[in-house]
């Protein structure tokens, strides 16, 4: 496992960039610290889903940008307002148009993904990967969701290639927003 922190990922971005697509990784978003991986790659998301101990809740994603939501989710005049609001908090619960742009266990083969583009300097990163990324707070289900590198699990630790040390975030988990049904709904966590 190798720990970065913003200055030195940045100064090597176009190498890591690429890393990053093949590795599971602990990084920075406007709200808490995340564990990802390329969504396309089925192995990496079922390291995740090892590494959290969790195997019956699927994982959201951070879009590589709003066309890419477009193209591949419903989306509506209401989700059409919702995603004027990205980047920022939110989790937009949404309904796929095409199932093969993520590996099916992400979402646990359900027609609906959760969306996110935080409203952070990683989003950039994950623009520039071209490919959805998981996005899960970086903790074992149930234990505390990580705000620094020094409450980074040991068993997160083991199982992660990259670590981006961005500070201490001081937030919540995101917002998620229902637009997968007739009314919106909201649901703080």
């Amino acid at each position: 496992m190798e720990v970065l922190n913003k200055d030195e990922f940045l100064g090597r971005k176009h190498v890591m960039v690429q890393k990053l697509r093949s590795s599971v990784f602990v990084y920075p978003t406007d709200t808490i610290y995340g564990i990802g991986c390329n969504a396309e790659d089925e192995e990496l998301v079922d390291n995740i889903r090892m590494l959290k101990k969790r195997f019956d809740m699927s994982f959201s994603i951070i879009a590589p940008s709003k066309d890419w939501i477009r193209e591949n989710c419903v989306v509506n005049k209401k989700a059409e307002e919702w995603l004027d609001k990205l980047p920022g908090p939110y989790t937009l619960i949404m309904k796929l148009k095409n199932k093969d742009v993520i590996a099916e266990n992400v979402n646990l083969e359900k027609d609906t993904v959760g969306v996110r583009m935080p409203d952070n300097w990683f989003s950039e990163i994950v623009s520039q990967m071209g490919v959805p990324v998981v996005t899960t707070s970086a903790n074992v289900s149930g234990k505390d969701f990580m705000t620094s590198v020094d409450n980074l699990d040991p068993e997160i630790k083991k199982g992660v290639n990259y670590v981006i040390d961005d500070g201490a975030i001081k937030g919540s988990p995101s917002t998620l927003v229902f637009l997968d049904k007739k009314s919106i709904s909201l649901k703080e966590r």
